[in-house]
C-alpha cells in the first residue's frame, strides 16, 4: 500500500477554527505536542546559547576535583 501526501496552505485562523471543532481530548493532545516542540526548541536554543569551543571536558573535570578537595577539606575543619 502505497502513502499519499497532500500539502494545504491554510491560515493561522482557518487553522484556529479547524481546533475548534476538536473534541476536548484532541484540543489537550494537540496541546501538549506543541508544548512539547516549543519546549525543544527552546531547549536547544538554550544549549547552543552554552556551546563553546574554548574549554574542553578534562579541563572542567580538573576544576570539579579541585573544588570537591576544596569542600572537603573545609568539612574536615568543622
Amino acid at each position: 500500500m502505497s502513502s499519499v501526501s497532500y500539502q494545504i496552505s491554510l491560515s493561522y485562523n482557518q487553522i484556529r477554527e479547524l481546533v475548534n471543532q476538536l473534541p476536548f481530548k484532541d484540543k489537550a493532545r494537540l496541546g501538549k505536542e506543541l508544548a512539547k516542540q516549543t519546549r525543544d526548541k527552546e531547549l536547544s536554543r538554550l544549549l547552543e546559547s552554552f556551546r563553546t569551543n574554548e574549554i574542553e571536558q578534562k579541563d572542567i573535570d580538573e576544576e570539579v576535583e579541585i573544588v570537591r578537595a576544596e569542600i572537603y577539606a573545609k568539612t574536615k575543619k568543622d
